[in-house]
């Protein structure tokens, strides 16, 4: 059967080669209007992929009897779980080559049958690759290599469920395959919410934002999953463990710190503890304009180094704010935006709105953000962050090379960090293509101590070399993270494509320790081969 996710009652098809619904995706004609922008790229659209053109072999393993009721070898569940949507999994089936698809999907309902899977893979040497909502942009539900005969998807969509809710701790006991929409339509009777709200919110699951150490709705202060966590259950090939439920605890390593972004390789979280809030009554946002993107950042680190904790705090350069419709003469745009369940919010936005103009800000009048009504210029980046993972993949059907990467770095790093961004990855997309390339810049997320800038990459690519053209231009940006000390991630997570990256970022000792933990919990190593280790 083809992945379907319901929305507002009705059933609507996931698609299996691109983001999102398979009804939202750009049509012939929109797709070729966008490619008109980009000198260079195909004169029509590639087709939309078909799953009946795969060559989808018989699966290379054979699960027993016992098990035989939550794993199915349908040819469109396996297609449809055979990589994330990230850039290179977009263009790879579109152009047929989706790499290695896996023999078995399985749709475990309970820890048992996860933890029973789990002990069948180990003894058959079975690759087991945890998948969410199978929304990474890193290669990290995947399988690359050849040592494992047979690759098992662990879809854990069926175990979606808010089990428990402690109103007076303000917290709720949540199944790790919940998505988006299906927790906080759960947690709402309640008048709670998680809060959490990843770019994939409608698409990825509560397990995957943990595993990933997903960044979410926040711009500041709880900017990761990891603050919403009071315990994690996890069924590992070495048993099962759970945390216990505190609120703070200093007894030792947090047990909850070794699976918080361990990518489905140590183990597969089922059930997770989670910190809730009242849902926000009181909401107001504002966007203010700088013709200069450096005096910005300072009006940014100055908001940020205040006690006012906007829930919204982007900066969009004036590429990403044309691109977005925030502004179109130019201008760099700062979109501010608070929220309270408890009390007004219009101070706070009055006076980050003053910190902003005293670094050179204009504009700004504050507006009650109320059903979604906010002043022209958030609203139209809103409405562009949600629409366009979809205009990417229209534009990947035209050939053209569109993808992201994210970082952070401390503000004593983040100008230079910026600028040297731009120039070195534009020059490696000319070299590599011989056309000139877009490269825009946004922070989604800002702290005291510095800020996490988010890079857009738009070029007309090689026809039939799209891939290899994206993975020389990020080689190159990989380096010039590196030599200005920036992550390889600040929410995306490592992955497969992060590896190198990740590999030379991470101290040798931890390292050795990580290699350690991954004996103990996986002998066999059967869990997510490549994603973290070798």
């Amino acid at each position: 059967m083809s992945a379907t996710a319901t929305d507002a009652g009705t059933s609507r098809t996931r698609s299996w080669w691109g983001w999102g619904y398979a009804d939202a995706h750009p049509d012939d004609a929109e797709c070729a209007a966008m490619g008109a922008l980009l000198p260079g790229t195909l004169p029509r659209p590639l087709p939309i992929p078909r799953v009946a053109d795969l060559a989808i072999g018989r699966p290379g393993a054979t699960p027993p009897r016992s098990l035989a009721h939550v794993v199915t070898a349908d040819p469109e569940a396996r297609a449809s779980h055979a990589m994330g949507k990230a850039y290179r999994d977009v263009i790879r089936a579109l152009r047929g080559q989706p790499g290695r698809i896996p023999d078995l999907v399985a749709r475990p309902t309970d820890d048992q049958a996860v933890a029973d899977l789990l002990d069948w893979a180990s003894e058959h040497g079975v690759a087991v690759i945890p998948f969410g909502g199978g929304s990474s942009v890193v290669g990290g539900v995947e399988y690359r290599g050849d040592t494992h005969e047979a690759v098992l998807s662990l879809d854990m969509t069926a175990m979606d469920r808010v089990l428990e809710v402690d109103t007076a701790g303000r917290s709720a006991l949540i199944q790790a395959g919940a998505l988006g929409p299906v927790l906080e339509d759960q947690l709402r009777p309640h008048g709670l919410t998680l809060r959490h709200f990843p770019q994939s919110f409608e698409f990825s699951t509560l397990g995957g934002w943990l595993a990933t150490r997903a960044g979410g709705h926040y711009a500041t202060v709880h900017t990761h999953i990891d603050d919403f966590v009071q315990s994690l259950r996890v069924v590992t090939p070495a048993g099962t463990g759970a945390s216990w439920r505190l609120p703070a605890s200093g007894a030792g390593p947090s047990p909850d710190r070794l699976f918080l972004g361990s990518e489905g390789a140590l183990g597969v979280i089922t059930e997770a503890w989670m910190r809730v809030r009242e849902r926000p009554r009181h909401k107001a946002s504002a966007s203010v304009t700088f013709t200069d993107f450096h005096r910005a950042l300072d009006a940014v680190r100055a908001i940020a180094q205040s006690d006012l904790a906007p829930a919204n705090c982007r900066l969009l350069d004036p590429g990403e704010a044309l691109l977005s419709g925030a502004s179109k003469d130019g201008s760099s745009v700062l979109v501010l935006g608070f929220e309270s369940a408890t009390a007004p919010v219009d101070d706070r936005l009055a006076t980050a709105l003053e910190l902003a103009r005293d670094h050179g800000g204009h504009g700004g009048t504050p507006k009650a953000d109320t059903d979604g009504k906010s002043d022209a210029a958030v609203s139209a980046w809103r409405s562009a962050f949600l629409r366009m993972p979809y205009l990417r993949d229209g534009l990947a059907r035209m050939g053209a090379v569109v993808e992201t990467f994210e970082t952070a770095a401390t503000w004593d790093r983040v100008p230079a960090l910026i600028d040297a961004v731009r120039t070195e990855v534009s020059a490696a997309a000319l070299k590599a293509t011989g056309q000139q390339a877009t490269v825009n810049c946004r922070l989604t997320h800002v702290y005291p101590d510095g800020a996490a800038p988010y890079f857009t990459v738009a070029v007309a690519g090689r026809p039939g070399d799209e891939v290899q053209v994206w993975d020389e231009i990020k080689a190159v940006a990989s380096d010039v993270l590196h030599r200005h000390r920036a992550t390889i991630t600040h929410h995306h997570a490592v992955g497969r494509d992060h590896r190198p990256g990740y590999d030379r970022q991470r101290p040798a000792p931890f390292a050795l320790a990580l290699h350690a933990v991954k004996d103990a919990l996986d002998p066999h190593r059967i869990l997510n081969p490549g994603v973290l280790l070798d």
